[in-house]
């Protein structure tokens, strides 16, 4: 319940979706088991419990024509957006009814279940300003840096988000890195101050836009979880993906609540 009015907690979903990409360019429009990347990543969205909307943002009539082709909602944002956040957080501003917002990746495939997850949690702890999601991290991900890797505080909160191995392993057992997930939850105010800031030191050095937020005082809550989800990056990832879906039989879902 939103604290304020009691009324029901409303969370959009939002998923940006850019045409122009170095290593896989048009890749939202890139067909998968005989249907767009985009709309799969859209009816998982829409498919999960606990959101008022759902919605693409892209810089590019034809992937706005693709999403109105099977159905789905989008809306214009500049191209000039410099990262999936700040496109979002555009659009936000737009959006006074929103409580909170969750960045669905659209080149991301993950479970209605995990979307859930984080939109139950913004909706029964107003105090949060941002979650995400972890899951336990692999001998692999320790080694590898496009894994990145998070470790919490007792309470469940982030300490730090990076790519190297962290906590350095000086001795056996203790603390354990998690493996993050980028999909996180804000509440709109906490998005839109965010995005008005600039570049922290940090995030620079990692490349890793979470650091912003714990550089300038924001709290990340993690929520560790287990579940699927499949990411696409290069050309190779294309075939891999495709023969997920049809192996698993993920192309379609129904909202359950």
């Amino acid at each position: 319940m939103h604290p304020a009015t009691d009324r029901p907690c409303s969370i959009v979903a939002a998923i940006p979706a850019r045409y122009g990409s170095t290593r896989l360019p048009a890749k939202p429009l890139l067909e998968l088991a005989g249907r767009p990347m985009i709309e799969h990543v859209y009816r998982r969205a829409a498919a999960a419990p606990g959101l008022a909307r759902v919605v693409v943002l892209t810089d590019d009539q034809r992937i706005g024509n693709a999403v109105a082709a099977f159905g789905g909602e989008w809306e214009m944002t500049p191209a000039e957006c410099a990262s999936g956040t700040d496109r979002i957080a555009w659009a936000a501003r737009n959006w006074p009814d929103a409580d909170a917002v969750v960045n669905v990746q659209g080149d991301w495939l993950i479970e209605p279940a995990l979307i859930g997850r984080l939109a139950g949690h913004l909706a029964e702890h107003p105090e949060d300003a941002i979650a995400t999601l972890a899951v336990p991290a692999s001998a692999h991900d320790s080694a590898e840096p496009a894994a990145v890797k998070v470790v919490c505080d007792l309470a469940g909160y982030a300490l730090y988000f990076s790519r190297s191995p962290i906590p350095y392993p000086r001795h056996e057992g203790g603390a354990r890195a998690l493996k993050h997930w980028g999909i996180y939850g804000y509440r709109r105010d906490a998005l839109l101050a965010l995005a008005a800031l600039p570049p922290s030191p940090l995030e620079t050095c990692e490349s890793l836009e979470q650091l912003r937020a714990l550089e300038n005082g924001y709290r990340i809550r993690v929520l560790t979880v287990t579940g699927r989800a499949i990411g696409m990056d290069t050309p190779e990832d294309v075939p891999r993906v495709a023969a997920m879906i049809e192996e698993t039989g993920l192309s379609d879902f129904r909202r359950t609540t």
